[in-house]
Protein backbone atom coordinates (compact mmCIF):
# COMPACT_ATOMS: atom_id res chain seq x y z
CA UNK A 1 0.00 0.00 0.00
CA UNK A 2 2.85 2.39 0.89
CA UNK A 3 4.65 1.56 -2.38
CA UNK A 4 1.52 2.40 -4.39
CA UNK A 5 1.15 5.75 -2.61
CA UNK A 6 4.79 6.62 -3.23
CA UNK A 7 4.53 5.71 -6.91
CA UNK A 8 1.33 7.75 -7.36
CA UNK A 9 2.85 10.72 -5.53
CA UNK A 10 5.96 10.51 -7.74
CA UNK A 11 3.89 10.39 -10.94
CA UNK A 12 1.77 13.35 -9.83
CA UNK A 13 4.86 15.34 -8.90
CA UNK A 14 6.44 14.73 -12.31
CA UNK A 15 3.18 15.72 -14.02
CA UNK A 16 2.89 18.96 -12.03
CA UNK A 17 6.53 19.86 -12.66
CA UNK A 18 6.13 19.05 -16.39
CA UNK A 19 3.01 21.23 -16.64
CA UNK A 20 4.80 24.06 -14.83
CA UNK A 21 7.79 23.87 -17.19
CA UNK A 22 5.60 23.72 -20.33
CA UNK A 23 3.47 26.62 -19.15
CA UNK A 24 6.36 28.98 -18.48
CA UNK A 25 8.75 27.88 -21.23
CA UNK A 26 6.22 27.18 -23.99
CA UNK A 27 5.87 29.13 -27.24
CA UNK A 28 3.88 32.32 -27.43
CA UNK A 29 1.28 30.56 -29.61
CA UNK A 30 0.53 28.22 -26.73
CA UNK A 31 0.13 31.17 -24.38
CA UNK A 32 -2.39 32.68 -26.78
CA UNK A 33 -4.40 29.44 -26.80
CA UNK A 34 -4.27 29.32 -23.02
CA UNK A 35 -5.60 32.86 -22.88
CA UNK A 36 -8.46 31.93 -25.21
CA UNK A 37 -9.40 28.96 -23.05
CA UNK A 38 -9.07 30.90 -19.79
CA UNK A 39 -11.16 33.81 -21.02
CA UNK A 40 -13.93 31.48 -22.13
CA UNK A 41 -13.70 32.52 -25.79
CA UNK A 42 -13.64 29.51 -28.15
CA UNK A 43 -10.41 28.70 -29.93
CA UNK A 44 -10.12 29.97 -33.46
CA UNK A 45 -11.01 27.34 -36.04
CA UNK A 46 -13.80 25.66 -34.05
CA UNK A 47 -17.36 25.57 -35.39
CA UNK A 48 -20.37 23.36 -34.86
CA UNK A 49 -23.36 21.97 -36.71
CA UNK A 50 -26.63 20.75 -35.33
CA UNK A 51 -26.13 17.19 -36.49
CA UNK A 52 -29.78 16.19 -36.09
CA UNK A 53 -30.92 19.06 -38.32
CA UNK A 54 -28.33 18.22 -40.95
CA UNK A 55 -29.11 14.50 -41.01
CA UNK A 56 -32.91 14.68 -40.89
CA UNK A 57 -33.07 17.42 -43.56
CA UNK A 58 -30.41 15.89 -45.80
CA UNK A 59 -31.98 14.64 -49.05
CA UNK A 60 -29.75 11.57 -49.11
CA UNK A 61 -31.00 10.52 -45.67
CA UNK A 62 -34.62 11.11 -46.73
CA UNK A 63 -34.17 9.10 -49.97
CA UNK A 64 -32.44 6.19 -48.24
CA UNK A 65 -34.99 6.20 -45.39
CA UNK A 66 -37.83 6.00 -47.92
CA UNK A 67 -36.10 3.11 -49.71
CA UNK A 68 -35.69 1.31 -46.40
CA UNK A 69 -39.31 2.00 -45.52
CA UNK A 70 -40.44 0.51 -48.84
CA UNK A 71 -38.42 -2.64 -48.14
CA UNK A 72 -39.94 -2.83 -44.67
CA UNK A 73 -43.47 -2.52 -46.10
CA UNK A 74 -42.80 -5.25 -48.68
CA UNK A 75 -41.41 -7.50 -45.95
CA UNK A 76 -44.49 -6.86 -43.78
CA UNK A 77 -46.79 -7.68 -46.71
CA UNK A 78 -44.87 -10.89 -47.37
CA UNK A 79 -44.96 -11.76 -43.67
CA UNK A 80 -48.74 -11.15 -43.51
CA UNK A 81 -49.27 -13.39 -46.56
CA UNK A 82 -47.17 -16.18 -45.05
CA UNK A 83 -48.78 -15.73 -41.64
CA UNK A 84 -52.31 -15.86 -43.09
CA UNK A 85 -51.43 -19.01 -45.04
CA UNK A 86 -50.06 -20.63 -41.89
CA UNK A 87 -53.16 -19.70 -39.86
CA UNK A 88 -55.41 -21.04 -42.61
CA UNK A 89 -53.47 -24.34 -42.69
CA UNK A 90 -53.70 -24.62 -38.87
CA UNK A 91 -57.48 -24.08 -38.95
CA UNK A 92 -57.82 -26.63 -41.76
CA UNK A 93 -55.76 -29.14 -39.79
CA UNK A 94 -57.78 -28.61 -36.59
CA UNK A 95 -61.05 -28.89 -38.50
CA UNK A 96 -60.06 -32.14 -40.19
CA UNK A 97 -58.74 -33.68 -36.96
CA UNK A 98 -61.78 -32.65 -34.90
CA UNK A 99 -64.16 -34.08 -37.51
CA UNK A 100 -61.95 -37.18 -37.90
CA UNK A 101 -61.60 -36.65 -41.65
CA UNK A 102 -57.97 -37.84 -41.73
CA UNK A 103 -56.17 -40.86 -40.40
CA UNK A 104 -53.83 -40.58 -37.44
CA UNK A 105 -50.81 -41.04 -39.74
CA UNK A 106 -52.01 -38.28 -42.07
CA UNK A 107 -52.70 -36.02 -39.07
CA UNK A 108 -49.14 -36.61 -37.83
CA UNK A 109 -47.77 -35.71 -41.26
CA UNK A 110 -49.91 -32.59 -41.39
CA UNK A 111 -48.78 -31.60 -37.89
CA UNK A 112 -45.11 -32.06 -38.84
CA UNK A 113 -45.72 -29.93 -41.94
CA UNK A 114 -47.25 -27.18 -39.77
CA UNK A 115 -44.30 -27.30 -37.35
CA UNK A 116 -41.91 -26.94 -40.28
CA UNK A 117 -44.04 -24.13 -41.75
CA UNK A 118 -43.96 -22.29 -38.40
CA UNK A 119 -40.18 -22.70 -38.18
CA UNK A 120 -39.79 -21.33 -41.71
CA UNK A 121 -41.99 -18.38 -40.77
CA UNK A 122 -39.87 -17.68 -37.67
CA UNK A 123 -36.67 -17.95 -39.74
CA UNK A 124 -38.12 -15.55 -42.31
CA UNK A 125 -38.96 -12.99 -39.60
CA UNK A 126 -35.47 -13.23 -38.04
CA UNK A 127 -33.75 -12.98 -41.43
CA UNK A 128 -35.78 -9.96 -42.55
CA UNK A 129 -35.26 -8.17 -39.22
CA UNK A 130 -31.49 -8.79 -39.41
CA UNK A 131 -31.33 -7.56 -43.02
CA UNK A 132 -33.33 -4.40 -42.30
CA UNK A 133 -31.26 -3.64 -39.20
CA UNK A 134 -28.02 -4.11 -41.15
CA UNK A 135 -29.29 -1.92 -44.00
CA UNK A 136 -30.23 0.81 -41.51
CA UNK A 137 -26.77 0.72 -39.94
CA UNK A 138 -25.11 0.88 -43.37
CA UNK A 139 -27.42 3.72 -44.44
CA UNK A 140 -26.56 5.77 -41.33
CA UNK A 141 -22.84 5.18 -41.86
CA UNK A 142 -23.10 6.20 -45.53
CA UNK A 143 -24.93 9.41 -44.62
CA UNK A 144 -22.38 10.30 -41.92
CA UNK A 145 -19.49 9.48 -44.25
CA UNK A 146 -20.97 11.77 -46.91
CA UNK A 147 -21.38 14.59 -44.36
CA UNK A 148 -17.81 14.18 -43.07
CA UNK A 149 -16.36 14.18 -46.61
CA UNK A 150 -18.41 17.30 -47.41
CA UNK A 151 -17.09 19.04 -44.28
CA UNK A 152 -13.57 18.20 -45.43
CA UNK A 153 -14.30 19.88 -48.79
CA UNK A 154 -15.88 22.91 -47.08
CA UNK A 155 -12.91 23.39 -44.75
CA UNK A 156 -11.18 25.92 -47.00
CA UNK A 157 -14.22 28.20 -47.08
CA UNK A 158 -14.65 28.44 -43.30
CA UNK A 159 -11.06 27.78 -42.22
CA UNK A 160 -12.00 25.49 -39.36
CA UNK A 161 -9.89 22.88 -37.63
CA UNK A 162 -12.70 21.21 -35.69
CA UNK A 163 -16.40 20.72 -36.33
CA UNK A 164 -18.48 19.65 -33.37
CA UNK A 165 -21.77 17.85 -33.86
CA UNK A 166 -24.29 19.32 -31.47
CA UNK A 167 -27.55 17.57 -30.62
CA UNK A 168 -29.81 17.31 -27.61
CA UNK A 169 -28.01 15.41 -24.87
CA UNK A 170 -24.62 15.55 -26.61
CA UNK A 171 -21.39 16.56 -24.90
CA UNK A 172 -21.71 20.09 -26.34
CA UNK A 173 -24.06 21.65 -23.82
CA UNK A 174 -23.70 25.27 -24.94
CA UNK A 175 -22.44 26.95 -28.09
CA UNK A 176 -22.35 30.49 -29.38
CA UNK A 177 -24.63 30.71 -32.43
CA UNK A 178 -22.03 32.76 -34.30
CA UNK A 179 -20.03 29.52 -34.64
CA UNK A 180 -23.03 27.60 -36.04
CA UNK A 181 -22.59 26.61 -39.69
CA UNK A 182 -25.59 24.25 -39.84
CA UNK A 183 -27.55 26.24 -42.46
CA UNK A 184 -24.76 26.63 -45.04
CA UNK A 185 -23.67 23.02 -44.54
CA UNK A 186 -27.21 21.74 -45.06
CA UNK A 187 -27.73 23.95 -48.10
CA UNK A 188 -24.39 22.98 -49.64
CA UNK A 189 -24.66 19.28 -48.95
CA UNK A 190 -28.15 19.07 -50.46
CA UNK A 191 -27.01 20.97 -53.59
CA UNK A 192 -24.06 18.61 -54.00
CA UNK A 193 -26.17 15.48 -53.46
CA UNK A 194 -28.89 16.63 -55.91
CA UNK A 195 -26.27 17.37 -58.56
CA UNK A 196 -24.67 13.93 -58.11
CA UNK A 197 -28.08 12.25 -58.09
CA UNK A 198 -28.91 13.68 -61.55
Amino acid sequence: MKKTSIILYSILSVAVIGSYILHFTGKKGNAKNTEFIASGVPLEGIVFINIDSVIFNFDMFIDRSNELLDKQRKAETDLNTRGNRYERDVRDFQDKVSRQLVTRATADQMEQGLIQQQQELNNFVERVQAELTEEEVVMNRQVLDYIMRFLEELKGEYNYSYVFGKSFGSTVLYSDSSFDITAPVLDGINKKYRAEKK
